[in-house]
């Protein structure tokens, strides 16, 4: 089953955890529809999936440099070497959020909520995996 957006008990949790103000590392995993997909009477213009999450990116972006988050990577998925058929992916992206409050803060802001029409019209599935740097070797 696609997933999108966040479940309402996954949510909750990460809101619980919010008193740690540590850095985090977000794994967005996406495939992209071949056509966008937007709301009825949306007057976006029609598009691929791909270009609808750019436009989602050029908004969030200097969303994410406001809150001192920062995009550290992003590259294409070329092959899944250990995993089910059904999840393949098209980009791979790694996002570092200050603090899982600056993270609440951004999908909260009105801006960011108008943004993300893109993102909903531009994904066929996603996963979004909240990480915490491990200070132990290997």
């Amino acid at each position: 089953m696609p997933s999108i957006e966040p479940s309402p008990e996954k949510l909750q949790r990460l809101i619980a955890e919010v008193t740690d103000d540590s850095p985090l590392v977000m794994i967005n995993l996406l495939r992209y529809r071949d056509r966008a997909e937007y709301p009825q009477g949306s007057d976006a213009t029609p598009c691929s999936g791909a270009e609808a999450y750019q436009r989602y990116a050029a908004l969030v972006l200097p969303m994410l440099d406001e809150l001192g988050a920062k995009l550290l990577w992003r590259g294409s998925v070329r092959h899944m070497v250990i995993g089910p058929a059904s999840e393949e992916w098209d980009e791979a992206l790694l996002v570092q959020q200050p603090s899982r409050r600056a993270f609440l803060t951004l999908v909260s802001r009105p801006d960011y909520l108008r943004a993300a029409v893109h993102r909903g019209a531009a994904l066929a599935d996603s996963r979004l995996i909240a990480t915490a740097t491990v200070t132990s070797a290997l």
